[in-house]
């Protein structure tokens, strides 16, 4: 294993020990040196979908761990919407854990299972059919999502962190603020994709979205007031200017900082033009948004105006959040790198520069665009890569 403390820093030109997220490389002046992103909601890319490519889910794995690694992500959880139990029986032990290098692409830290344990009224872009309204007796990945107000769901969180060795987050639900703040003192501390397939908030029962009016590093207690102390509340951010308006997301930030987390939601259109893709079993339309002129592209699933995960790549989000917000750069990096590892319980090697942590790093413009990427100490480029994509529409 490469970490920054083995890691030649004079191969990367930096003038001092990588602690930091700002270095001035010999010949390279200016550039930021970073932590490698993580993405920790990731359905797929460059044609490929990790949900509907049963059959060649290898490929699919390979292809959008190098297309990834190339833009900046060493580190992803590989996602999968609501499916059929063959499909998870077939995809799922493809998924990770796997080492991030040169030939494998990106790391994948294991699955993100997105439902189908998740209220019907806040489906998103899920099928009603695959659904899964009984009690969830079993889980896997690194990270499951649940609506806690679900029948049997609220009670057998603790049992699934402890049991399953998965992390919680809520997500497409009803929940009021009193279950929300239930599920959060059972274990789960993370909220999928803020603002979208949530009620909407509402100032005497703030809902999912009141976790966010707690103190840092605080649970609310049965009143609705900063309690004994917990682990932070994270909350997933999709800043790709379509999902989540800039003003909402600055809300969300300036409510609590420390809990932002961005993420892609990324489908199989990532990287493509726009045309006909998958995503699961469901066909989905990505084109110009019809009410924005020269506006962003969306995902939507057919013959609908339901958003179907994005298009955006992870440093755009990065841009975004940083123009959205107004804060600062290492604030805007630490979302997509340090944020993302304290949730999954991995920040003792990913998500910083500290000795000891894997040597994944990026360098980045002043602009934050990516210029080089380093994976476990090796630098990735179309050279030295063998990404062979991306296959364009169905």
């Amino acid at each position: 294993m490469v970490n920054v403390d083995t890691l030649s820093l004079e191969k990367l030109s930096l003038s001092s020990s990588a602690t930091g997220h700002r270095r001035q490389p010999a010949g390279r002046q200016g550039l930021i040196v970073a932590p490698g992103l993580i993405d920790v909601q990731l359905n797929g890319a460059f044609g490929y979908d990790f949900s509907f490519n049963r059959e060649d889910i290898d490929q699919c794995m390979d292809v959008v761990s190098r297309g990834v690694l190339l833009q900046g992500c060493t580190a992803f959880c590989p996602t999968t919407v609501s499916s059929m139990p063959e499909t998870y029986h077939a995809v799922i032990p493809h998924l990770g854990p796997r080492r991030g290098s040169l030939v494998n692409g990106a790391e994948s830290l294991g699955a993100h299972i997105e439902g189908p344990f998740m209220n019907p009224k806040k489906k998103g872009a899920h099928e009603l059919a695959l659904l899964w309204f009984g009690e969830p007796a079993q889980t896997c990945g690194i990270l499951s999502q649940v609506a806690p107000e679900m029948p049997g769901v609220l009670e057998t969180i603790p049992e699934l962190i402890r049991e399953c060795n998965v992390g919680i987050s809520m997500g497409h639900t009803t929940a009021s603020g009193e279950t929300a703040r239930r599920a959060r003192q059972s274990g789960a501390h993370m909220i999928t994709h803020l603002f979208n397939a949530m009620t909407d908030f509402h100032h005497r029962d703030p809902g999912v979205i009141g976790l966010l009016g707690a103190a840092d590093k605080q649970a609310l207690d049965a009143d609705g007031v900063a309690g004994a102390s917990a682990p932070n509340t994270f909350y997933g951010l999709i800043c790709d200017g379509i999902h989540v308006h800039p003003n909402t997301v600055k809300i969300a930030y300036r409510a609590h900082p420390a809990g932002a987390i961005l993420v892609t939601d990324a489908m199989g259109a990532m990287g493509l033009p726009d045309g006909q893709y998958k995503l699961g079993n469901m066909s989905v339309d990505v084109k110009p948004m019809e009410d924005v002129k020269d506006g962003p592209r969306a995902a939507v699933i057919q013959g609908t105006s339901t958003l179907a995960g994005s298009i955006v790549t992870l440093i755009e989000c990065v841009r975004n959040f940083h123009k959205f917000t107004q804060c600062s750069v290492v604030e805007a990096i630490e979302a997509a790198t340090l944020h993302p590892a304290l949730m999954l319980g991995i920040a003792d090697r990913k998500g910083s520069l500290a000795f000891g942590c894997d040597a994944d790093i990026v360098l980045l413009t002043d602009d934050l665009h990516v210029d080089s990427v380093f994976v476990r100490g090796e630098l990735a480029t179309p050279a030295t890569v063998d990404f062979k994509g991306p296959s364009g529409p169905k």
